[in-house]
């Protein structure tokens, strides 16, 4: 019984497992490379972080054969990527450029690695807390405490 449980389950599993083939016909092998470095290095919009490549999400499948046509179209990488990022932001291109909407993302990493290295030299400069000695009524009461009589003598005031 579990052997046919499991021919079933793998049966069910290899059909859930089918991957899309994309199938395009290019004039070149040049223009095929294009295809899959522009595929390859621009972001889904629809998903969190993969590339049009790797995404199986219907707009990704639109991406796809816009850049398909845009380069049987005889447009250049530079005119495929600014009419992509000019429709769905810097957020397309993996590699977004460098102006005042996009400093936080590049330079952001290294701020934050620059300010807990900071406040950690910092808190590493700071003197340890002074701790004041116990008297000698205090050192009695701690030594009858460590070996176990701990009754506090009767004329001893209670600690604030």
């Amino acid at each position: 019984m579990m052997k046919y449980l499991g021919i079933v389950l793998g049966l069910l599993l290899t059909v859930t497992a089918q991957a899309a083939i994309d199938v395009r016909e290019f004039r070149s092998p040049v223009d095929e490379a294009r295809y899959r470095a522009l595929i390859d290095e621009l972001r889904c919009p629809k998903c969190q972080n993969t590339n049009l490549a790797g995404s199986d999400a219907g707009l990704a499948d639109d991406l796809k054969e816009r850049v398909f046509e845009q380069i049987q179209a005889g447009k250049s990488d530079s005119e495929i990527r600014d009419y992509l990022v000019a429709r769905y932001g810097d957020f397309i291109s993996y590699k977004p450029p460098m102006k005042a909407s996009t400093l936080l993302l590049w330079w952001g990493p290294a701020l934050l690695l620059v300010s807990v290295g900071f406040l950690l030299w910092r808190r590493s400069l700071r003197k340890p807390a002074r701790v004041n000695p116990l008297n000698a009524d205090e050192q009695a009461h701690l030594q009858r405490l460590l070996t176990g009589s701990a009754q506090p003598p009767i004329d001893s005031e209670p600690r604030a």
